[in-house]
């Protein structure tokens, strides 16, 4: 695991959709995460996850294969996305947030 002994510190829950590309991810319940799956048909769910699927598709269109893309392709449209100031945010950029809750993580 990325964040090592950390990582049930950094993630406490995780909500994920019901397909079955998320069904090993009950098993992190062991590690104190909280695991929650959406509702079938439920986007309102995951509110944040739809918001980010719509930023997602300025660099993957829908309807064209992400197969078409490239590792390295996806992980810069991920840095490219966090970099973004979220009004959800109040206008900090996810990157920043994330990096100062690791801060005071490690910190402890």
């Amino acid at each position: 695991i990325y964040y090592g002994s950390q990582f049930a510190t950094v993630f406490k829950t995780i909500t994920a959709d019901n397909g079955t590309e998320f069904a090993e991810l009950s098993q992190l319940e062991r590690y104190g995460i909280m695991v929650y799956f959406a509702h079938p048909y439920s986007s309102c769910e995951r509110a944040q996850n739809e918001r980010h699927n719509r930023i997602f598709r300025k660099y993957v269109p829908k309807g064209k294969s992400i197969e078409n893309y490239s590792a390295e392709q996806i992980l810069w449209f991920a840095e490219d996305m966090n970099s973004l100031p979220r009004k959800s945010l109040e206008y900090d950029t996810p990157d920043d947030l994330f990096e100062a809750y690791l801060d005071t993580v490690y910190a402890a």
